[in-house]
This record gives structure tokens, sequence and C-alpha cells, in this order.
């Protein structure tokens, strides 16, 4: 029996697998807030006990670089390792794996009823695949064709420097670079960074915060959910989250791009992780893929990949099962 997980900095989805049922037909399955644990240790130890099933073995997609079975989980501060995991739950192997090389395996799991399209390209046979992924943080994965299969490839782009791609982003870059010292992608274009959009629009005076909003988004640990249901209210939406939603969604498509040139992916870009699908209505309207694409001379070549956005949220859950039953076999 399999444990698989997806650890995530705001929530871990478990599961037990076996090699007959397969990697998308969980035995036993819990989600469980990540932060209320002290590490991965406890955390597995309160899911086993829940689900009362024995386990042999674990595969863990962490949401953090992983270099020799290490792991520094960046938005928990959790530093782990596979051995010391395998000794303190009495498994015979316990193996990490970044989160978004997690998702990337579940790629060509996925039905067409697990993603939605928003360009619907030229998919080349055998072309790389670029995944990103936007949630608490922003992860970044690519899977290329071995003549046999696709095989997935870790990343750390998120954390790469952001690139403004117009003069509001530039202005956006200035005010970001005086508070962080570095800004990376992630600090624009996630969950952490959609708060610092909202931020610099109000304080910079490009649009000013109504009373409500301003309660609602105080009212709350984590304002991104408040920001975005704000935004997608339609005609009656509130200027600062309609413009803070459409600044993110232009530097993720920006950020995809770049992706997508850098690993040639003719075979597609997925953009995964939870915020996508909360924010279709402002992926579809045409602003994602005019970002996207706005590449000069290369504008042509993105025209022509497809982009899906991802809707199943237990993909890095099943490309990790994938991962640790192929290793098993």
């Amino acid at each position: 029996m399999l444990l698989a997980g997806d650890i995530g900095g705001t929530k871990s989805r478990l599961a037990l697998f076996s090699a007959e049922a397969g990697p998308r037909a969980p035995l036993a399955e819990a989600t469980l807030p990540s932060a209320n644990f002290a590490g991965l240790a406890p955390l597995l130890a309160a899911f086993l006990s829940q689900a009362a099933l024995p386990a042999e073995r674990a595969c863990l997609a962490v949401a953090g670089p992983v270099q020799a079975g290490r792991a520094a989980i960046t938005n928990l501060g959790w530093h782990e390792d596979a051995g010391a995991l395998q000794r303190a739950l009495g498994l015979a192997r316990v193996d990490l794996l970044n989160d978004l090389q997690a998702i990337a395996c579940a790629v060509p799991l996925l039905s067409a009823a697990e993603v939605e399209t928003l360009n619907a390209g030229q998919p080349a046979a055998g072309g790389a695949i670029a995944v990103i992924a936007p949630g608490t943080g922003l992860g970044e994965a690519f899977l290329t064709w071995d003549e046999t299969r696709y095989r997935a490839h870790p990343s750390e782009g998120g954390h790469a420097t952001f690139a403004p791609a117009s003069e509001l982003q530039l202005e956006l870059a200035g005010y970001l670079l005086r508070r962080f010292g570095h800004v990376s992608f992630e600090r624009v274009c996630s969950g952490l960074g959609l708060p610092n959009i909202y931020a610099f629009l109000k304080d910079s005076g490009k649009a000013s915060e109504p009373a409500d909003l301003a309660r609602r988004v105080a009212a709350c640990a984590d304002p991104t959910p408040a920001i975005i249901q704000a935004a997608l209210q339609g005609e009656g939406a509130p200027a600062l989250a309609r413009m803070t939603l459409e600044l993110f969604v232009e530097t993720l498509a920006s950020e995809a791009g770049n992706l997508a040139l850098k690993v040639l992916a003719t075979g597609g870009v997925y953009l995964a992780g939870g915020i996508p699908p909360r924010i279709l209505p402002a992926l579809r309207d045409g602003r994602f893929m005019a970002a996207f694409t706005r590449k000069g001379r290369f504008a042509g070549l993105l025209a022509q990949m497809p982009v899906y956005v991802v809707l199943e949220e237990r993909a890095a859950l099943w490309g990790a099962a994938a991962y640790g039953l192929k290793l098993a076999a």
C-alpha cells in the first residue's frame, strides 16, 4: 500500500493507493490543514491513524525544492528528510518530489472533462509541456517526451525575478522592490502576491478602496479569496478589486508565456494550482491570451500552443501516487 500526499502551504491532501486500483482510485483520503502540524511526521501519523490502513511506502509532493531526499517546504518553514520520515513512520521507503513535478506527472492522466481549454492551438505530438500553478505560492514544471512516455521535471521558476511587461507593471515592480529587495514572480502572481498588487494599486492612488471592501479584506487572515470574490461581481465589482485581478491575470499570462518559450511547449501549457479554476471568467475574457502571446516576433508561435486550466484539485496527489506506484513496480 502506498501513502501519497500533496503537501501544500495551506492544506495537505493525503491518500492510500494500491497498484491494483491505480493512481486515480484512492482507498482512503483526507485533507488536513498543514499549519496545524509541526512537520510531516505528525501530519502523516495523524492521517494513518485516521485511515486505519497499513502503508508500506510513501511518496509525497511538497511545495519546495527537493535535493538528495531533503526538502525545505517554502511557505511552511518545514525542513524534511526522506530517511528520517522513513524511520519515524516505520516505512520501507519514503520519496519526496516537488509538488509541481507531481502535477506534471498527473497531466497525462487527465481527461478532457478535467481541463478547461483557453486556447485550442495546434498541439505537436511529443512536444514539451509547460505547467504553471499559482496557489499559495507559484510553482512551475515541464514535461519532455523520451520517445516512450512523458517525463516530468521540477523547477523553481516561480522564484525567478519578476519581469515587468508594461508601464503599470514597471511601477508595481518598483513598489515591491522597495518592500522586498528582490521581487520574484511569486511576489506578484500567487495567493501571496495578489494582495501585493491590491496594496500597490491602493497605495499608488490607481484606485480607491471602498469601505465595505476594506472591512472584508481586513477581516480575513488571507485576503486573496475576498479580493477575488469582489473582482468577479460583474458590473458591480469595485474598481480596486477588478484592477487587481486584471493585473494578476496579465502578469501570470506573461510568465506562462516566458515558460512556454523557455521549454518550447508545443505540446501545451497547463495552468494548475488553486487559483485558476476560481478565476475562469477572468481567464476567458481574452486578457490572458493577449498577454500570453505578447512576445514580439514569437507571438505567432505562442498562439499555436494549446493552453488549458487544470480543474481537478487532486492532480498533485494523483501525480505523487503515479510516481510512487511506478517506483514500487
